[in-house]
């Protein structure tokens, strides 16, 4: 590999990374009070369900496939976290558990049918938006104490969810990057025939991916639930976009099974990060989302140009 390649491919790794330390530079710029334990909680207390969903998310790209019905999913956990969870733990449970089952079903359906992923999940929104409407008709209930008590945790030095996040990033990364099966559950995104011809099953592969997916979307709703200490069917519903703007703004690819987990938690912090810079330019809300929308176009025409380079070299 010639220095050019070398130093592209350099560039793609540290991408995701500079960017978080340029927006979080240009927010301390802007209020010096956030550069403390208080200041940092305020602003990253949000990373963390983004993140998680993020990570769900980068499961279901991995194998070539794209989940829409995210966001509606984690307000399901989050409804399902605030009622049953809390009035009767045995039934929240069992419904979580219920929608990790399902959610490796659906894979099993775009893998047996060969039907395209964005039509299936789309139409999951619906089904997952209507049974979180059916668990909690209007914003309410109340989180359990002890997922309060976890989300608020005062640990040392930083903030709990500086922890949480780097272990995420950690975890996911040995398991999937590091790991014997995690080297064939990416290889179904890159090379499925290779996979099947070595006796590996796609189709379980592609439920296990859709099950980690769903794993890590109840953690999302959970961690949403803890902050926000209570549910709403609507809570969410962003998240499909944040998740999938966060594996790519972290180095992911739509195809291949081209990811990473620590750049995409990176890139869920990062999106978090832009709606504080932005707040703290005292943008009018209603450009807000659109500004976001420039800051991440921004970083992927700088992925692009990287991506050019490479294949240059």
């Amino acid at each position: 590999m010639n220095a050019s390649a070398m130093l592209a491919r350099y560039a793609r790794v540290l991408l995701p990374t500079v960017s978080f330390a340029v927006l979080l530079i240009a927010v301390f710029w802007l209020q010096p009070r956030a550069m403390s334990y208080v200041g940092l909680n305020l602003l990253l207390n949000l990373a963390l369900p983004i993140a998680l969903a993020t990570i769900a998310q980068m499961f279901v790209i991995t194998v070539n496939d794209l989940d829409l019905s995210l966001g509606a999913y984690i307000g399901f956990v989050a409804c399902v976290g605030a009622t049953w969870l809390n009035d009767a733990p045995l039934l929240g449970i069992a419904a979580l558990a219920a929608g990790i089952v399902l959610y490796a079903l659906v894979g099993a359906l775009i893998h047996l049918r060969n039907l395209p992923s964005i039509v299936v999940t789309l139409g999951m929104s619906f089904v997952w938006l209507g049974l979180a409407i059916l668990v909690l008709p209007t914003p309410g209930g109340k989180a359990p104490e002890w997922l309060r008590a976890l989300m608020s945790w005062k640990t040392p030095f930083v903030p709990f969810t500086i922890y949480a996040l780097l272990a995420l990033a950690v975890i996911v990364h040995l398991g999937l990057m590091r790991s014997a099966y995690g080297v064939v559950l990416r290889g179904a995104g890159g090379n499925p025939r290779s996979v099947e011809r070595s006796g590996w099953s796609l189709l379980k592969t592609k439920m296990t991916m859709f099950a980690l997916a769903g794993l890590f979307g109840v953690f999302s709703g959970l961690a949403l639930v803890g902050l926000t200490t209570s549910g709403d069917a609507n809570i969410a519903l962003r998240y499909t976009l944040l998740s999938i703007a966060g594996v790519i703004l972290g180095g992911g690819e739509f195809t291949g099974g081209r990811i990473s987990p620590a750049g995409a938690v990176l890139g869920a912090m990062t999106l978090t990060l832009a709606g504080s810079f932005l707040s703290f330019l005292r943008l009018d809300p209603d450009w807000q989302i659109g500004a976001q929308g420039v800051i991440l176009i921004i970083v992927l025409a700088l992925r692009v140009l990287i991506n050019r380079a490479e294949r240059a070299a």
